[in-house]
């Protein structure tokens, strides 16, 4: 292969993954889940439209792990100092005690962080995508690269299975599903969309998000006030979701924009096309 590979490279378990079509319910359930972090939800109710431009939120989140995952060097690192500048520039107010902080507090990105990884990680295996748990290891190590682009310490961010654990049950005291969480969890389910499209919303987003809803630990379920569905169930739903969206041919999936794949391999050459038979 010739040209830049990126910050990962087409021998990496983020460049196989990444191009797996459950991410984008893996996505989903990474909002609900960084949703019950008081402070860190309250940094985006407070900084952005989130109710009148979630689209375009998920999209430019899309559009930085796509460009983080198979863009240049360059074009990586400028991602992710784009993202580091908004971050300086914003704070939030707790309403209850009037204290103003950060949004790039070190505890906040972490939790961004992990929850979005974990999502990613925990969504493709239980829908099916061959992960042994040593590459489930190298995926959670490499993405130190990851969390230093939004501006995190690489060595304060857990790197396998078992520190990723230790870090949930670290945090789960601080959790809960505040107004701005059931703000968030009720876009999810009815997200405003132009009236000729509801039903496509009521068919397709609520079977994601509900899906996506579905896969959250049980703690989770928990605070939000909702009985957790049954886990063999949840992991029949994803297993078949999965089975589904991986039938789509990849050629076709990947030509919907940003495209970051197609461009990658145009890049690199076919050789650099992610598959998950890849993942050693």
């Amino acid at each position: 292969m010739t040209g830049d590979p990126g910050l990962f490279g087409p021998t990496s378990v983020t460049w196989q993954l990444h191009g797996d079509p459950m991410m984008w319910v893996a996505g989903v359930r990474a909002l609900y889940l960084q949703a019950l972090h008081p402070r860190a939800v309250r940094g985006v109710m407070q900084n952005s439209d989130f109710r009148n431009d979630a689209w375009g939120r998920l999209m430019r989140t899309a559009d930085f792990v796509g460009t983080t995952t198979y863009g240049t060097s360059a074009a990586a690192e400028k991602a992710g100092a784009r993202v580091r500048k908004i971050h300086r520039m914003l704070s939030a107010t707790d309403p209850h005690t009037g204290e103003r902080y950060g949004v790039d507090e070190p505890e906040l990105l972490l939790w961004v962080h992990c929850a979005e990884i974990d999502s990613y990680l925990h969504v493709a295996r239980r829908s099916g995508y061959p992960l042994s748990d040593a590459a489930a290891d190298r995926y959670l190590a490499e993405h130190r690269v990851s969390a230093r682009l939004v501006g995190l310490d690489p060595d304060a961010v857990p790197v396998d299975r078992a520190e990723m654990d230790a870090y949930f049950e670290k945090v789960r005291p601080e959790l809960a599903a505040g107004d701005d969480a059931r703000a968030v969890d009720d876009f999810l389910l009815r997200p405003p969309t132009h009236p000729l499209l509801v039903p496509a919303r009521a068919l397709l987003w609520r079977h994601v998000a509900g899906l996506a809803y579905a896969s959250l630990p049980p703690y989770a379920h928990e605070l939000y006030g909702r009985r957790a569905p049954r886990p063999a169930t949840v992991t029949r739903q994803l297993r078949a979701a999965g089975t589904l969206l991986r039938c789509v041919p990849a050629r076709l999936r990947w030509q919907l924009p940003p495209k970051h794949i197609l461009r990658a391999m145009a890049r690199l050459g076919p050789e650099a096309r992610p598959a998950p038979y890849k993942v050693g």
